[in-house]
């Protein structure tokens, strides 16, 4: 949540709030993130929040939320920093683990977090025209539909998705053991080389957001939710 009194720090600093978890219900409404705030803003600066976020998550602290007011605030638009790639798993709630608001972040989710036409031009919508600038693909420990595609699940048109994910499988081949469900460093290895295929895929898929990363406009990254403990690795770190 954004106090409208932090707004002015905010411009001076080139920064925005995702979410006051220091400010007491007392404090004067909420602001939002506006197109203006969104221009000031690095990826650098949107990656910091978002991890500031999740670590108040979980510690436990994360910030009051006044719904209310910012529906009412966005109803005329939206200027959000970025757009969250993530898996269908309830566990991986990106605007909770990231401890947003309402407007600061797309989220787009599907089983396996795989990238398709329509995600892609969802992103391309996001960063093309509406300025987001971090596109991040977030996957997640002990996932489910990794796990599916290890074992080779055959179902309906999952058998379809889940084969998006084989390249990751056969990606890994420097984890002992078994190369089933089972394994959970092999699950964990497969999940990471998933998260890193599919920032390629993404390039690959939309030339439109890979000039815009060579142009300095936007960043695709990559990130690993762990459902044991609710912290977010990013990719590099």
């Amino acid at each position: 949540m954004k106090s409208s009194y932090l707004l002015p720090l905010v411009l001076l600093s080139g920064l925005f709030i995702f979410a006051a978890s220091h400010l007491s219900s007392q404090e004067k409404g909420p602001g939002i993130l506006t197109k203006e705030l969104q221009q000031t803003m690095s990826v650098k600066d949107i990656v910091a929040e978002m991890k500031e976020g999740n670590a108040r998550f979980v510690a436990g602290k994360s910030g009051e939320h006044d719904f209310p007011t910012q529906v009412r605030l966005t109803a005329t638009g939206q200027s959000p920093a970025g757009i969250v790639l993530a898996c269908i798993d309830s566990r991986v709630i990106p605007e909770i683990i990231f401890d947003v608001d309402i407007g600061d972040i797309y989220c787009a989710q599907v089983a396996g977090n795989v990238i398709n036409e329509d995600i892609a031009g969802s992103m391309e919508y996001a960063c093309a025209k509406t300025g987001s600038k971090l596109v991040l693909i977030l996957g997640h420990t002990n996932c489910g539909a990794v796990k599916g595609a290890i074992d080779g699940v055959k179902l309906g048109n999952l058998t379809g998705l889940l084969g998006k994910v084989q390249p990751a499988i056969d990606a890994v081949t420097d984890v002992p053991g078994e190369r089933t469900s089972k394994n959970k460093p092999f699950v964990d290895a497969v999940v990471l080389k998933n998260v890193e295929l599919t920032m390629e895929r993404v390039r690959k898929m939309s030339p439109v957001l890979a000039d815009l990363e060579k142009e300095g406009k936007i960043e695709i990254q990559g990130g690993v939710y762990d459902v044991a403990t609710g912290e977010v690795t990013f990719l590099g770190e």
